[in-house]
């Protein structure tokens, strides 16, 4: 028996309080179950906005998709997930990555490091939050016990390595950092790519008692009747594939509300995704799927 699926929409675009608090509210009317924010340079910052959207919504719980672990210290990042939890009443879901976007650290001034130091640090700055949230000496204290559910997205080896042995979930974005950005551009990988890597995840993680809740993140969701001519503006955008290989990747649904729920449907067939996160763009858009999907 399948987990029920549960969907996402993150947050990318700032706003004064009011206004916020109303596009929070909005996602709640719209059957949301997670409200999430990001953490990336010229983005809401994470930690406030997600306790204003504590205050302006009652049902969805609320994460972080995903928290760049390079800019934080895992001491102060314990004090900010025990501080937001317990604000927003244990409704926090922590989500947390390497980061990927080397002139977001520069302007920071941050040292960005390789891939393998990313991971590194990524690890040492989950394990020492556990240690940390779990001793009851802490303060502030989390409400959630024994600790906030964590997220962690990633495609490497090592990091479906580290997702399995720690993750309550683990997110796919379904695509890679293109070669040579330095601003985080993402590149899509293709369907029997995407199943590889949910593949390698699985045969890590078959040692835990409870399997993890798996995560995609979906980039595009346009309605429409005619499929083919939706997608010929992102062309440009993925050099080298067709229109039916675009239609086909994983994280773009496009078609009809019927189209779009039963690609959703043969998402979690295929990949096991009952947790789908779409972007704020495409929060209405999305909605009348959540509908037909309730409760599947």
């Amino acid at each position: 028996m399948p987990r029920p699926f549960r969907f996402g929409i993150n947050m990318l675009t700032a706003a004064p309080g009011e206004e916020w608090r109303a596009k929070c509210r909005r996602a709640e009317e719209l059957g949301y179950d997670v409200i999430l924010v990001p953490d990336h340079l010229g983005m809401p910052a994470p930690f406030p906005a997600l306790v204003a959207a504590a205050e302006a919504t009652e049902r969805p719980r609320l994460g972080t998709f995903t928290l760049n672990a390079g800019f934080w210290n895992p001491a102060l990042l314990a004090r900010e997930v025990a501080t937001t939890d317990a604000l927003t009443g244990g409704r926090l879901e922590l989500g947390i990555g390497t980061g990927y976007a080397r002139d977001e650290h520069e302007s920071a001034g941050l040292p960005f490091g390789s891939p393998g130091e990313r991971v590194d640090h990524l690890r040492r700055t989950i394990e020492e939050l556990e240690r940390l949230l779990a001793s009851e000496e802490h303060q502030p204290r989390a409400a959630q016990r024994p600790r906030v559910p964590l997220l962690v997205g990633g495609n490497g080896d090592r990091m479906l390595r580290l997702a399995a042995e720690h993750a309550d979930i683990a997110a796919f974005t379904g695509a890679r950092t293109a070669p040579g950005s330095t601003s985080g551009q993402l590149t899509p990988i293709s369907p029997d790519d995407l199943e590889e890597r949910v593949a390698r995840y699985l045969k890590f993680a078959e040692g835990r008692e409870e399997p993890a809740e798996l995560n995609l993140l979906v980039q595009v969701v346009i309605g429409t009747e005619d499929r083919e001519a939706a997608v010929q503006p992102l062309l440009e955008r993925v050099p080298g594939l067709t229109a039916d290989e675009v239609l086909d990747l994983p994280v773009t649904l496009v078609g009809t509300t019927e189209e779009i729920t039963a690609q959703v449907l043969a998402r979690r067939e295929r990949y096991g995704f009952t947790y789908l996160t779409v972007l704020e763009p495409y929060m209405e858009a999305f909605a009348p799927v959540i509908e037909r999907l309730r409760g599947a």
